[in-house]
């Protein structure tokens, strides 16, 4: 067993002008350890080095709690990778949320069926249920049922319109989509340490897993896709939707019956896969998200610690208050994902 020597300058500071522009009280000043340190051992199970640039996010970031994260943070480092796992948002979680200075597509709002008149009945039903979907005076009963219509009406053009997996693939190669940078090291650093990854959507499995493999290249042992799966016939048409209903009220680990893996570039599956028995086992959990309700994502799990990180993209002055009273860390202005990389390093290891 080898160890990688990294560091790292303190990358927060929660006393920035950033802050004090947006008229929030102040936040308190004692910064946990781990974003202090100067020195980080990390431990490697192979020769491959976990190269990680200094990245200042200082300006970008906000703690509410200082003491409860540092707390938070030491109690999974002792209790090591094995008891770890990381549960994560797709869209604008890991994907970036502005794209050169456009907005970036989301998993579902990239595909395009080849059908004009199915893209457009498709786009009607979104203006009638996404804001029924943030309407504050729907009860949450009420809100439920209406999104299971939107999503089963949707699923059913899909098929009706005759969607084929190959217009998944054009509809990606020509999308306006992303991952944050610092992903991809943050997919292999978990994967070198067995840390299972489960990524959690509202959309459809196998345009995320279409998406990683054009932009990623490659697949992960450790990454398991909880979203609405599609079946194709011989002739690559879909013909239906595999197992129960995922929409955005209910993508929590009650869910997790639905898990796939990723498969490799021939459409098998990618190296051994960890049992949904055996990541429930894991009572640490690091969450990442861009809304608050994404914090319900590991809902049915019983944890012991979890660190929740949360992507303030948009709307910072409206929002601030409300993610860093949720999140554990804000980070805000659509960062790369470093911050949660130096966080991972840490959380593997108990030497700093």
């Amino acid at each position: 067993m080898s160890y990688r020597f990294l560091s790292s300058s303190s990358f927060i500071n929660t006393e920035c002008s950033a802050l004090s522009k947006l008229r929030i009280p102040p936040i308190s000043n004692q910064i946990p350890n781990f974003f202090l340190f100067n020195r980080v051992w990390c431990c490697s199970k192979s020769n491959t080095k976990l190269e990680m640039e200094d990245h200042d996010l200082s300006k970008f970031t906000v703690i509410n709690d200082p003491q409860s994260l540092n707390h938070k943070i030491s109690a999974i480092s002792i209790a090591g990778p094995s008891k770890l796992q990381v549960i994560a948002d797709f869209d604008a979680t890991l994907t970036r949320y502005w794209i050169n200075g456009h907005r970036g597509q989301s998993s579902h709002g990239l595909l395009k069926q080849g059908d004009p008149m199915y893209d457009a009945k498709r786009q009607a039903l979104f203006e009638y249920y996404h804001p029924l979907e943030f309407s504050p005076t729907i009860p949450l009963e009420e809100k439920t049922k209406l999104m299971e219509e939107w999503w089963g009406k949707t699923h059913g053009l899909l098929i009706e319109g005759g969607l084929t997996y190959d217009a998944i693939k054009n509809s990606v190669a020509s999308s306006n989509i992303a991952f944050r940078d610092g992903v991809v090291e943050l997919f292999e650093f978990l994967e070198e340490r067995d840390v299972p990854v489960l990524i959690f959507s509202a959309g459809l499995a196998d345009i995320i897993e279409e998406v990683l493999r054009q932009k990623v290249h490659r697949s992960f042992k450790n990454i398991k896709i909880v979203s609405n799966q599609m079946v194709f016939d011989d002739s690559g048409r879909l013909v239906s939707f595999k197992g129960k209903l995922i929409h955005s009220l209910n993508k929590n680990e009650h869910a997790l019956d639905m898990a796939a893996p990723l498969h490799d570039q021939m459409g098998g599956i990618n190296g051994p896969i960890e049992d949904n028995a055996s990541v429930k086992q894991r009572t640490n959990v690091l969450l990442l998200g861009d809304h608050v309700g994404d914090l319900g994502m590991s809902d049915g799990l019983n944890y012991e610690n979890r660190i929740s990180v949360g992507f303030l993209n948009d709307n910072i002055e409206k929002n601030l208050e409300s993610y860093r009273n949720a999140f554990d860390i804000v980070y805000m202005n659509d960062t790369p994902m470093w911050g949660v990389v130096k966080l991972a390093a840490q959380l593997c290891s108990m030497e700093v």
